[in-house]
């Protein structure tokens, strides 16, 4: 974007900030919120997920178990502390020269996370509407949003 070479883009937390308080990017399209995403995109969407194929899934059950366990761990201990105190556990490198500037991005995007590593109950039916709206390879077909996920894995993670 300083270079003049990306007209748009999309990126995460803390580069987000970090480019609008420099003045060199403004926010088209807000995904940093449950709020704002479905305003933005008129539902729920998955952000925390693990994406494996099903028969990769079907063979490697304790691995897929463990990594799920990983994330559920992970979202609890966002969920019970502070940005200030996750951001104390991150690399210096993270702040990339201001860490106020991190925690408060931190803090702006924590809800998006969810609690549990489940798929939001329209999660599925909104990935599948930006899917057939915006990639051109996707428009025309159809799929068992059923079949796409599970829960199964989240409902039996360990901590």
């Amino acid at each position: 974007m300083q270079q003049q070479k990306i007209d748009a883009g999309m990126t995460t937390e803390p580069t987000v900030s970090r480019l609008v308080s420099t003045g060199a990017a403004k926010v088209l399209i807000d995904l940093r919120t449950p709020q704002t995403t479905r305003a933005a995109l008129g539902g729920d969407y998955p952000f925390i997920g693990i994406f494996a194929r099903n028969d990769w899934v079907s063979s490697h059950k304790n691995v897929a178990q463990r990594l799920v366990n990983v994330y559920v761990k992970t979202l609890k201990y966002i969920n019970s502390h502070s940005a200030d105190e996750i951001a104390a556990k991150m690399p210096a490198d993270y702040y990339a020269g201001n860490k106020d500037l991190y925690v408060t991005a931190l803090k702006n995007q924590l809800s998006i996370f969810g609690t549990d590593c489940k798929m939001p109950q329209t999660g599925p039916q909104t990935v599948y509407d930006v899917e057939k709206n915006f990639v051109s390879n996707f428009k025309g077909k159809t799929a068992n949003l059923s079949e796409t996920y599970t829960n199964d894995f989240a409902s039996k993670a360990t901590t």
